[in-house]
């Protein structure tokens, strides 16, 4: 009996993972092909692709860069619609934007040996009257939320790692490793 349930639960490891990327993948590419009803599989998607494509070219274009400016001006001061669109937006831009935010993995000093893994978004406070801190993303485990701390810049390590590979580390809950550097190469504060 100890023999089956070893080996249904090392074979539930090698499968599930599988089956959920296949699955949300799948499910993905459902969902935005039917945006676009179109009789071929596949053919909304790929317009979709090209779509955005095309519209990422044109954003440097004069013309197409002011309607762009006012869309966004008029979004950002409607009262309800402005904290969808700026917090996606922001999100947006800090994952694949031009001013990328989560690009500077640090270890934040929380108490004495304490330490917690997450991303600079802020090198300097000083806008909010707050000298010297910095702002910390601290990513949750098994989530996409997270929370936002503010320390001094002195409890703050800047790690000598990949940001994709932190992110990896983090979600995972501490599961992932991290491809290509040692446990010496994160050194105490």
């Amino acid at each position: 009996m100890n023999w089956i349930v070893k080996n249904f639960l090392r074979g539930l490891v090698i499968i599930l993972p599988i089956a959920l990327t296949i699955y949300l993948f799948y499910e993905a590419f459902v969902r935005l092909d039917r945006l676009l009803p179109l009789k071929v599989p596949g053919a909304g998607l790929a317009i979709l692709i090209v779509l955005t494509v095309l519209v990422g070219a044109l954003a440097s274009n004069f013309f197409v860069r002011k309607f762009l400016q006012l869309a966004d001006l008029i979004f950002t001061r409607a009262p309800i619609v402005r904290l969808i669109y700026a917090a996606i937006r922001d999100l947006l831009e800090a994952f694949v934007g031009d001013q990328k935010r989560f690009n500077q993995p640090v270890a934040v000093l929380l108490i004495d040996g304490v330490r917690a893994i997450g991303f600079m978004t802020q090198d300097d406070l000083g806008f909010l009257s707050m000298p010297g801190q910095v702002a910390v993303y601290l990513p949750f485990s098994y989530s996409v939320a997270g929370g936002l701390v503010v320390v001094p810049s002195s409890r703050v390590e800047r790690l000598p790692i990949d940001s994709a590979s932190v992110m990896a580390l983090v979600i995972s809950g501490g599961v992932s490793r991290v491809a290509g550097t040692s446990v010496d190469m994160i050194a105490p504060l």
